[in-house]
Formats: C-alpha cells, structure tokens, sequence
C-alpha cells in the first residue's frame, strides 16, 4: 500500500530495459549480465540513499526493476503453455523492496497437474540463484492456494498482497476469486486471527516499543504494526492503497500522515542497516546505532549524544505508530465488526458515558465546547476502576483536540484543581498518566515532561526512554499499595499506606528524572521544575518543600547504601542530617525502591534490597534519639559486644575463650559486624580450633527473608595477595561480590565476610552448591600463592560497544584513618580479582569494598590503607596507583 499522496514514477535511469536486452543478446552467457545489472542497481540506489533521496524511490524503484528484470529472465524459459504465471508475494508484492529483502515469488499453476512445467520451472528458479538473488519462492496450483490459504492466516496474508509479473493475469484474478471474504477468512475472523498474531508477536518483543536494541520490523510500532493496518483495511475494503481508508472514514488525513512519516523513517532505518550489514538485518543493534546516526546527520552536543538524538526520534515515531495501531484497530473492531451490537450504556455525566465497559464522549462537540474535559475522563477513569479503557472514537477526538492545551490552558485554576484531583483520587494514578502519555496529553499539560518523552540514554544500564522509566517507577508505587507485594517488598508496602499524602509522591516521581537532557544536573533542573510545578497548582510551602527535596536527593539512599559503608555510625548520622526527620525518609525509602526497580529488571536484588532496609532502619533510630544526640563509636561498640556475649552464653560457649579471641580483634571489628554475625564467625573459629585449613563459612539469608545475599566468612593466616586470589576463585564459582569486609587480627589472622549472588543475581540457597563453594574456596586458597586462574571469559557483545574510560577518585575518611578510592571502570569478566592483584603490587591493604555493576560499567569503592594501616595522603603514591588502574583496567 502506498502512503498519504505518494505516487510512484518509474525512473529509466535506474534501470533501461531495451539496453539491458541489447547487452543480454551480445553475451554469450546470460548470468553475467544479469549479475552486473543487480550489482549497478544497488550502487546507484545506495548513492542515492547517501545524497538523501526519496526512500520511497528507491524502495519502490527497486521493486520496479526487480519486475523488469524478472519479466525478461521469465521470457528466456520455455514455457509449454498459458496455464503458469510469475506473481509477486508479501513485502514484494506491495512494491517494497530493501537491499536484502526476500524477493517473494509464487508460482501459480492453473491446475493441480505440475508435470509439464516442471523442467522450466527447475530451470528458472535455479537460474535466479545463479544470478544471485535471494528470493523466497513457492508453487502452488489454484486449488492448493484455496487449501493452504484456508488453514493458514499466514499464507493468506501473503496472497492478499500479490501482483503479476510474467503469464497471464486472469489466473491470479482466478486466485484472488477463491479466497475472496465471501469464501473463506471474512473480514471479521481475518481480524481476529491477525490482532491475535500481533498480540503473539509484540508479547515476544517485551510488550514495549522501548528496547535497547529494538527490532524495526516486529516491535510494537514498528513496520509491521504498519503493515496490519493495511492487511485488515484491506480484507475488508479492498482497499489498495492508504488513502482510500480516508475515503471510507476509518482514518483521518492527521492520521496517514503519521503512518507516511514513520514508514518512511523506519524504512531509512531499515535501508541503511541493509546496507551497512550488507544482510537483511532488522535488528538495530548496538553495533550499529552510533553509525546510522552519523549518517543521518546527527552530530554530539553538549547536552545529548548524536546516537541518543537519532534514537529519540526512532522511539517517537514507533510510540506514535503503536497508539495509532492501537487506536485504529480498537476503531476497525467497534465501529465496523461490532457496529448495531447492542451494548449496555451507563451515564456518568453530561459528557461522558460508559459504553460496553469502555468510556466515550457523549458529544463530538465536548472536548471543543469543554475543554476541560480532556482531563476530566482521565479523573473519572480513576474514579470508576471498572472502566476497561477508551473508545476509540473518544481516543481520535483526544488526539484532535489536544493542542488546545497550551499556556492560557494550562494557567487555568480549573484544569489545575482536575489534575490535582486526579494525583489525589486514590485510584489507579499511573494507569491514567501512562494512557495520558499514550494519547499525548500528558507531554501537552506538562511540557517539560513532554520534553523527556522518547528520550534515552546510550548505556546498559538505563534500558528504558525516561518518560517509559518514570511511568514504570510510578507503576512500582502502584504495586507496593497491593496485598501481594508484601513479601517481595515488606518496609516499602507498609510505608505507603503510611505517607501522608500519596499525591506528593507520584508528583516527585513524575519530575524525578524530568532534567535529563537539558545539560546540568538533572536533579537539580528537575527540584527547580516540580517547586514551580506545586506552586502553579497551589500547594502549600510545605508540600513544594518536600517534592523538590525529594526531586533533589532521589539519587541519595542508594548512592549511601551502595557506595558508603551503613556499618559506620558516622555514615549514618551524615546521611541523617541531610533527611532530617522520618517523614522524608520514609518517602525518599519508597521513590528509592521504585526508581532502581523501574530503571533495569536486573537491577534490584536481595542484597540491595537488604541494604536499604538496613540503611533505613538504622537512620530512622538515628533521628528517633536525635541529631544532637549521635551514637557514639565507643557505645556501639559497647553495645555490640555485649549483645554477642549475651547471645554466645545463651549457647554455653567459653566465655574466656570468647574474650581471649576477641581481645585480638581490635574495636573496628565490632563496628564492621552485626552481634549475630559476630556469634556465627566466633562460634566457627572456636570449633575448627587448631586446624592450618582455611576456615570457610558459607550461610543464605534467613530462610524468613527473600532480600539479603549468601555470606562466605574466611578465617586463615593474612598474606598478600589473599582477596585477589578470592575473587578469582569466586569468579571461578561464577558468583558476583558485592560487599567485602576485610578485617585482620592482632596475630595476623584474617576475618573477610563477602556477600555474593548467582548470574542471576540471587542468593545461593541450595545445600549442596552451598557445600561445593566452601570445598572449592578451601581448596583454592589453601595456598594463595598458588594463585587462581583470573577468569577471561569474552567479553558480551553489547559491553563491547560501550566505551567506559576508567577513572578513579581518592579522598580521606579521616574518621576512620583510611582512604576511599572509587573506582568507575567498563565491566569485564576478572575484574575484581585484577584490581586485588594491582593493590597487591601497590603495597595496599583493603579493609572493605562495595560493589555495584551498573549496564555496561561498574562503580565500585574500596576503603584502603597502606600495609601498616595508614591512610594514602602521598600525592605520588595516589597518582601510580590511579595510573596502574587505568593501564590495566582501560582495555
């Protein structure tokens, strides 16, 4: 089908027929010529590309010299009679063709017989491969069509888009009367089956036309979706081209210009990854992202990549694409399959009704004569949880009228108050800003949102657009006020049954990340955004004060969880002070958990789950005694040791020899652990007594917890290169470490608890894997000089396309006399156990590490001392070590 006004002209400068016969009949070989006309074929198309050209030139020119060329190899075959024709099928028998497109061919035979055509048959299809082309061929008699087509919704598409190239028409006309409606697949199953098979096909594609790598023709939005329009309209119009379904009233003018614009920018795409593969690749992988872009002309800026710019606009047009799908299909199904049914009809209001449990307009005139009630449907959905969804007629008068939200609208106390009530009705929020966002509504009420929508950023780690991201993390907010996330989530879904005022946080989730793309610090441009957002709407002081706080520090729990050490009570009164009382906490706990569960699926885990807990419980007893009143360093360790001796007693452990033990410890040991860790180290090191084996304790989280990470205690005499040969063996184990606490005793004995997860990010809970890591640890560092094989696994294809340089930061934490270097490095398999063999050379003692693998890099921080446990204040010294990581890390 052509788009929106096209008309397609044949080029002769493409392809010169007559010439190419004269040069056919002056070779003695005709593969040659045929060869040669391909191959200069797509050399003129592919400069054209380059200088810009129509792409609906050279898709459809292709195709047209493709007929041409067809039609003279046909005529160079014997054929015994009239009873076979050449048709092209599918993607070719639209007249679309790209580089390493299949070339789809039916040969349609008028009776079943095929006896007589089959010489000429092998021969021309064997020639066709000579010549190189890649085609997708089938022979099928009239009566095989009828049959196959009957049980194959697939076939059947393909039949329906067919054109004749060589033989005689009337046997496709023939065709085309056997699988009319009336005989087979009618309009209404030809729908169903093809919505079912899109349903298939974008639950195969995540659902999203938000994907990293996206596939242009199969995801949601892309051509396909496009092609289904056309499929169903046709089926049941007879329709041959998009501008008859303006004419019939199943689509607008506004509405084939979106289809015309988008098809023309997914087909560059698909041109240019064409060409540049020199395959029939629909992937737009990585790989090749950064180069389109370049070839489209985007440039980088200080603000945003060239490939974030050129993927911005991919992801508007499929958004745009999808709704249209959607809204077009919904209408085809209401308006023309269902048209007469009798549905039950409720009056919610003078403008709006419930029709067959969807909401629709009760006047074409409403959203022109009442423009508020373009926000006032999405308050009455929320309002009246049994709404299923929108008419698709009421959808289309959305999307016409939606430009008359502008300043004048946006400035209106009424419209203000709707939105406000919307945020505060207790329904389903996100749903209605995820369909407002659908329907182009919410980008228009809040243009510094609309600004963000389509908008990516070029990592692994932030998979999703940042509008898709921030109606994700408000459908995270959602899913904590169910019953059923409980287990999974036990503070964050008793905490916001406790918020205040719910409404301020779906506004701080909303604005959270609304700065990105703008330059400067986002979460400083998005504080400035939502203060003025609340006043305009007339929120109290305190209210504006509290969501451009929350806008400001959204980043801050987890940057303190994951990057400080929770066990310091410094860390803890520092990080109170900035929250001040627990009302902030709590709400700043909630957008935390949402903000890393909607930012990446693989990102939230046990052990940061653990993490946050404890950093909130332990700040919220901090503000509870008071700012003025921090835990002093000698009372926690008082009070620890004296909860752990109570636990051992409890027990009949030896006291004296509990003493005696911990006498070698030093105090930092009692700050570094929790009393029933320190019970669980100290009745293991007591029973295994005198033996020279490493001692090795691997336990799971409480079977009562789902968050937290397996723990692997090691006692043994220090050496050097002890945590490097450790993480080389964990990674043997294929475990990841994501904390590290190192701590060595008066007589040189070390006491290291690591937390790992599985590849799979989880905690190791099976006895038997259990069992396997301690044997294999005690094996390997039995003797640490005979140091572990650093594992050199290759490195995955996406991590190769990201290019992280290393950097490292070095600051004092002059509380505890150690240095703190943050390391942010690319991800590669034996990275840890590098960075400890590189402390090793430096002379470098560690006595705690953060581990925090974020997409395509990492940030880890490791607390450090020299060997005898003084900070690194050298400058040289900081300066060989930060070059000695970039030179072995920046590979």
């Amino acid at each position: 089908m052509l788009l929106h006004h096209y008309r397609f002209v044949p080029d002769e400068s493409l392809f010169d027929a007559e010439t190419f016969r004269t040069e056919l009949a002056g070779s003695r070989s005709p593969i040659a010529p045929f060869k040669a006309a391909l191959r200069d074929l797509q050399v003129r198309l592919d400069e054209r590309f380059r200088a810009g050209a129509d792409i609906r030139d050279l898709v459809h020119g292709r195709a047209w010299c493709l007929d041409r060329l067809l039609a003279i190899a046909w005529e160079r075959h014997a054929w015994p009679d009239d009873g076979i024709a050449l048709l092209a099928v599918g993607g070719y028998g639209r007249g679309e063709l790209h580089p390493h497109s299949d070339i789809d061919l039916q040969l349609l035979l008028e009776n079943d017989d095929d006896t007589p055509y089959r010489e000429a048959l092998t021969a021309f299809i064997t020639f066709l491969w000579d010549i190189g082309l890649e085609i997708g061929h089938s022979v099928r008699s009239l009566s095989d069509c009828e049959r196959e087509a009957a049980g194959d919704i697939t076939v059947m598409t393909n039949l329906l888009e067919s054109r004749t190239l060589a033989g005689p028409e009337r046997l496709r006309e023939a065709m085309r009367a056997r699988l009319a409606p009336e005989r087979l697949w009618p309009a209404d199953r030809f729908f169903e089956a093809k919505w079912q098979e899109q349903i298939s096909r974008h639950y195969r594609h995540n659902n999203s036309e938000y994907h990293l790598e996206p596939n242009i023709k199969s995801s949601p939005g892309g051509l396909r979706d496009i092609q289904m329009i056309g499929w169903v309209a046709k089926r049941h119009f007879g329709s041959q081209r998009y501008e008859d379904l303006v004419a019939n009233g199943f689509m607008n003018d506004a509405e084939l210009r979106i289809l015309s614009q988008g098809q023309a920018f997914l087909w560059q795409v698909r041109y240019a990854l064409h060409m540049l593969t020199d395959r029939a690749e629909d992937r737009l992988l990585f790989d090749h992202q950064r180069t389109i872009a370049e070839l489209f002309g985007f440039r980088d800026t200080p603000e945003r990549l060239a490939v974030e710019q050129f993927m911005k606009r991919y992801y508007r047009h499929v958004t745009a694409l999808a709704g249209l799908n959607d809204m077009l299909l919904q209408h085809f199904d209401e308006a023309i399959l269902r048209k007469g049914e009798a549905l039950p009809t409720t009056q919610l209001n003078e403008r709006f009704e419930i029709k067959g449990g969807y909401i629709q307009a009760r006047s074409r005139a409403i959203f022109r004569e009442a423009p508020s009630a373009l926000l006032e449907l999405f308050l009455l959905m929320a309002e009246h949880p049994e709404i299923e969804g929108v008419r698709a007629d009421t959808i289309r008068l959305i999307r016409d009228h939606r430009h008359q939200i502008d300043d004048l609208y946006r400035d209106d106390p009424r419209h203000q108050q709707l939105f406000l009530d919307l945020l505060r009705s207790g329904g389903n929020v996100p749903r209605q800003l995820r369909r407002m966002n659908r329907y182009g509504v919410l980008g228009k009420y809040l243009p510094e949102f609309g600004q963000a929508v389509g908008l990516m950023q070029h990592d692994l780690f932030h998979i999703y657009t940042v509008d898709a991201h921030t109606l994700r993390l408000l459908k995270c907010i959602q899913r904590f006020r169910e019953p059923e996330a409980r287990d999974e989530f036990p503070v964050a879904t008793t905490l916001i049954h406790q918020l205040p005022k719910l409404e301020l946080l779906w506004i701080a989730g909303l604005y959270h990340d609304i700065g990105k793309g703008r330059g400067g610090d986002h979460s400083e441009i998005g504080a400035r955004d939502v203060a003025q957002f609340a006043e305009r709407h007339g929120l109290p002081a305190r209210d504006t004060r509290l969501v451009s706080w929350l806008v400001e520090h959204h980043l801050l729990m987890s940057m303190v969880a994951q990057k400080r050490d929770i066990t310091d009570p410094d860390v803890i009164a520092d990080f109170a002070g900035v929250v001040r009382d627990e009302t902030r906490l709590d709400y700043l706990y909630v957008l935390t958990v949402a903000d890393i569960n909607a930012t990446n699926p693989t990102l939230w885990n046990g052990w940061r789950a653990s993490l946050l807990r404890q950093l909130h419980a332990e700040t919220k007893r901090a503000l509870r005694r008071g700012l003025e009143n921090p835990l002093d360093r000698d009372d926690w360790v008082r009070e620890t040791r004296a909860e752990a001796r109570s636990l051992l007693a409890t027990v009949g452990v030896d006291l004296a020899r509990v003493e005696q033990l911990w006498e070698s410890l030093g105090e930092d040991y009692f700050l570094q652990y929790a009393p029933s860790e320190i019970v669980w180290q100290t009745q293991g090191i007591l029973a295994h007594g005198d033996s020279q084996l490493p001692l090795i304790l691997v336990s799971p989280p409480a079977d009562e917890l789902d968050d937290g990470g397996t723990k692997v205690f090691i006692h043994t005499r220090s050496v050097e290169d002890l945590f490097a040969a450790t993480a080389a063996a964990m990674e043997q184990l294929g475990l990841s470490i994501h904390d590290a606490r190192i701590a060595t005793s008066s007589n040189d004995w070390t006491l290291n608890t690591f937390i790992v997860l599985d590849d799979q990010g989880r905690a190791i809970r099976d006895p038997e894997r259990i069992e396997a890591i301690r044997r294999h640890l005690v094996e390997e560092l039995d003797d640490p000089d005979d140091y572990p094989q650093i594992v050199t696994r290759h490195t995955p294809r996406q991590l190769r396309h990201f290019k992280v340089p290393t950097e490292v930061r070095i600051e004092q934490d002059p509380a505890n006399e150690r240095t703190l270097l943050e390391l942010t490095a690319p991800d590669r398999p034996g990275l840890l156990a590098r960075v400890g063999r590189i402390f090793m050379e430096q002379d470098i003692a560690l006595s705690a590490a953060k581990i925090a693998t974020l997409g395509e890099r990492v940030e880890d921080v490791f607390f450090i001392t020299d060997k005898r446990g003084a900070p690194l204040t050298d400058p040289e010294r900081q300066q060989r070590l930060r070059e000695r990581l970039v030179e072995v890390l920046d590979v």
